[in-house]
């Protein structure tokens, strides 16, 4: 470096200092999604679990409080996914893209698809609720199994991938 080098660079780095030009770390993929989150769940994401079993013809999307005594948390659980399947069924899926953003794996695919192809059947759990998505067409199949690995990764460890017990108890 020569003698003028090392004052501009000091100087440089001041003004940037001062003026707070330095750049700050960018956030995770799941401090995104914390954030964004209360936008579209009512629920604490810290006190509930999401549960993305995949299965043969789809998958169960499950939140479940973490405290099963927890009577507001599955209230609000319940309200939410009652009211997504609703939406879901109808082809709406904004509030993934809203929470996860527009190139969330899978989403597209299952945006696209025709209403019909998907069944969203909503149930009600002792702790929670899930949503059990049904279809017969392969590419749908792995358009919801690609939608549930980027939540279980962008939920991190409010998130868990589930089981498929009918796989469990082959004959």
């Amino acid at each position: 470096m020569n003698k003028l080098g090392l004052p501009v660079l000091a100087a440089v780095l001041l003004a940037s200092a001062s003026t707070g030009v330095i750049a700050a770390p960018e956030k995770s993929r799941q401090e995104i999604v914390a954030e964004r989150g209360p936008a579209v769940m009512p629920f604490d994401l810290q006190a509930t679990t999401h549960i993305f079993t995949k299965t043969t013809s789809g998958g169960i999307q499950q939140v479940a409080a973490k405290n099963s005594r927890d009577e507001e948390q599955i209230r609000l659980i319940r309200t939410h996914l009652k009211e997504i399947a609703a939406q879901f069924s109808k082809g709406d899926f904004s509030g993934p893209t809203h929470i996860h953003g527009a190139d969330m794996p899978g989403l597209a695919e299952l945006k696209d698809a025709k209403r019909s192809a998907i069944k969203v059947q909503y149930q009600e759990l002792k702790d929670g609720a899930k949503i059990v998505y049904t279809t017969s067409q392969p590419r749908l199949v792995n358009a919801l199994h690609e939608w549930f690995d980027a939540q279980v990764s962008d939920h991190g460890h409010d998130a868990m991938e589930g089981h498929d017990h009918s796989k469990m108890h082959a004959r």
